[in-house]
């Protein structure tokens, strides 16, 4: 359902997409980002059909415990892990989609065979966080369009600095508002949901290259 690498279109595109993604590579080595406005929900929205099987065969990796903190304090300790682990399962998962992986059009699950397309890489980057210590309430499957206008899955972290975006297309880690994405929806923090985020649009184009 959600894309894998593509050919980006056009070349003016392209171009700018090497221009942003070298200053967001370069920010990911000096401390810790500067912060941004955070994303706003606007109310519930439908969750993903693939999300809700993945839940009922893995459901502790979809429980919801409001007692957790809705955002992580950043400090230069936290964002060099989250960079690490964003970084490790970019370059160890080798990209597939669904059809050729499973048989089927929208599967997600947790890539232990080392293979699988965008949500996999999410599902495998929050797991791996939480394993870290970071709450899983602050840590948000997100739903949004990219730049040729398929849907794409990416993982938010919410931080008390704003909301950053770990993506399979790229090694930085940017701000939501950032990322040229159209944010559709994500999973909500306060029920076992999701919630919409109202087709809130980014201007700013970054790289999708490593």
């Amino acid at each position: 359902m959600f894309s894998l690498h593509r050919n980006l279109i056009g070349t003016a595109f392209v171009a700018a997409f090497a221009i942003a993604g070298a200053s967001g590579v370069a920010a990911q080595s000096v401390g810790i980002p500067v912060a941004s406005a955070p994303a706003s929900a606007s109310g519930d929205a439908r969750a993903p059909y693939a999300w809700t099987d993945f839940c009922k065969r893995m459901p502790s990796e979809c429980r919801l415990d409001t007692r957790e903190p809705e955002r992580v304090e950043l400090t230069p300790k936290l964002w060099k892990t989250i960079v690490a682990v964003n970084n490790r399962a970019n370059h160890e998962i080798e990209p597939v989609t669904d059809q050729d992986h499973w048989g089927v059009v929208d599967r997600w699950d947790i890539p232990t065979d080392g293979k699988g397309d965008c949500e996999d890489y999410v599902l495998l980057k929050r797991k791996r966080l939480a394993e870290a210590g970071l709450p899983r309430r602050a840590m948000l499957v997100t739903v949004v369009i990219d730049e040729e206008n398929a849907g794409h899955a990416v993982l938010m972290i919410r931080t008390d600095r704003g909301d950053f975006i770990l993506d399979n297309k790229r090694n930085a880690i940017l701000p939501w508002s950032q990322t040229g994405y159209v944010y559709v929806k994500r999973e909500s923090q306060y029920q076992t949901g999701w919630t919409s985020l109202g087709g809130a649009q980014t201007p700013t184009v970054a790289s999708v290259q490593r």
